[in-house]
């Protein structure tokens, strides 16, 4: 989740305007909910006092605010927290071992089935021998051009598609 929406969730989060966020920030008159809204859309990026702050007021982690650095243990599992918020991926247990799982209940929950299946698939067709690691990988790091599971339509040029509309309204000779 980028920084902005970041902010933004956990402002909502906290039941606050952009306006409140800004007072508490020290931001008096017009310019409170005008420097928030900057931050909410990455016009603006706030110092790192400031976003000590947020966190203080939001009563998180800075690391919960900031786009975390997954090259780090403590990075990764805010990547993931981020992930349970924005998309509904939460983590449980199968037959003693840990596993992420999407929650059924979430609004994300149709979007991210397919994807989530079609990974499924490939893993276990790897995990099978079915297929090597390289070509798991490829699949992976092309993904989803070669995904064959997808059932995404692939839309022609609006400039194609504009033509075809204009040649199917001519009159039939």
């Amino acid at each position: 989740m980028a920084f902005g929406k970041r902010i933004k969730y956990f402002r909502n989060r906290k039941g606050m305007k952009q306006k409140e966020l800004g007072e508490l920030l020290g931001f008096l008159g017009k310019t409170s909910d005008v420097r928030v809204a900057q931050y909410e859309t990455e016009a603006r990026t706030p110092k790192a006092d400031l976003v000590k702050e947020m966190a203080q007021i939001f009563d998180v982690n800075t690391r919960a605010i900031n786009v975390p650095n997954i090259d780090s243990y403590l990075g990764l599992m805010h990547t993931l927290f981020a992930l349970e918020d924005m998309y509904g991926i939460k983590i449980g247990e199968i037959d003693g071992e840990l596993c992420l799982r999407l929650d059924r209940e979430h609004k994300e929950y149709q979007h991210l089935f397919e994807p989530f299946h079609a990974w499924q698939q490939m893993a276990a067709k790897l995990e099978s021998g079915e297929i090597s690691q390289e070509e798991y990988d490829n699949w992976r790091y092309n993904y989803p051009e070669l995904d064959t599971s997808q059932r995404y339509a692939k839309m022609s040029s609006p400039e194609l598609s504009d033509n075809l509309i204009k040649n199917l309204n001519k009159p039939i000779k």
